[in-house]
């Protein structure tokens, strides 16, 4: 079944001449189980479809549904990881996590909650931390917490905004098939949000790029025949891999250059002139 679908989705801010519109003709269908990429350039109107599916935001007009239902609010059904850390700073770090899969889990016994903590606190090489506020750790140890936290509210569907960004290249693979790990236990459904296309390749079942705004729309989707489980030093040398690379590279690059050609037609050189100064400074 069609577990997440956006039809004919447009979404400005603003009125009037203060309009801006940042998406548009947004028509997207994610099955059960499935886990799409959906990749493009910074500023390109990412953000804010995280935000519609999420629930943060309304969309202008057209429908955002998950699981048939349209979608007015959060929910813990859909499992968030924001590109920022969205920590409370007067907690630690077991505490953030504690507090976040007690609210999910609300018969659960003290001991249950504690043993969730520390399997994702464990899974993130956080364990030597537990102990420790946000203001102790690293950008991207921080960043491991929201992961951990998002992932230890087992929601059924995890939509994640460029969550790895942050990390450095080791942490960044180790997430990566912790993430893939744990969606490939029960097949979650996924939605992963980059700029990365190896990383959406390396994850996802299919690539759908972002064209750039103003009023972005979704463009081609690029399906990722590659077996799992994946494997990081073998993908350079898998040919559907080479192919399909170089495919939605070479589409980015020609968007790319659409709105740069675009840019320049618009763009009109003031018609200035320089001052001419006499005497001495």
């Amino acid at each position: 079944m069609a577990y997440l679908e956006l039809n004919n989705v447009y979404k400005s801010y603003g009125v009037g001449d203060q309009v801006t519109e940042v998406l548009s003709n947004i028509n997207l269908t994610i099955n059960e189980g499935e886990f799409v990429a959906i990749v493009g350039f910074t500023g390109s109107g990412k953000t804010t479809l995280v935000n519609l599916i999420n629930g943060l935001l309304q969309p202008t007009s057209g429908e955002v549904l998950f699981k048939g239902v349209p979608i007015v609010g959060t929910s813990h059904e859909r499992g968030v990881i924001f590109q920022n850390y969205s920590l409370l700073p007067w907690l630690t770090v077991g505490q953030n996590i504690y507090m976040a899969v007690k609210e999910v889990f609300p018969k659960k016994s003290k001991k249950e909650l504690h043993d969730i903590v520390v399997n994702f606190v464990d899974m993130v090489s956080l364990s030597h931390a537990i102990n420790k506020r946000p203001k102790e750790l690293s950008g991207g140890m921080r960043q491991r917490v929201a992961v951990a936290r998002a992932l230890a509210m087992k929601p059924e569907m995890i939509i994640m905004d460029e969550p790895l960004g942050a990390l450095d290249a080791l942490t960044r693979g180790n997430l990566q098939d912790e993430i893939l790990n744990i969606w490939g236990k029960d097949k979650r459904t996924a939605l992963l949000i980059t700029n990365d296309v190896d990383e959406g390749i390396y994850m996802a079942d299919r690539i759908i790029p972002l064209r750039p705004g103003p009023k972005a729309t979704l463009g081609p989707e690029f399906k990722i025949d590659i077996e799992r489980p994946r494997d990081k030093t073998e993908l350079n040398d898998n040919a559907n891999f080479k192919h399909t690379r170089n495919a939605i590279i070479e589409y980015l690059m020609d968007i790319g250059n659409e709105r740069k050609s675009e840019s320049k037609e618009a763009y009109v050189l003031p018609d200035l002139a320089p001052k001419s100064f006499v005497g001495r400074f």
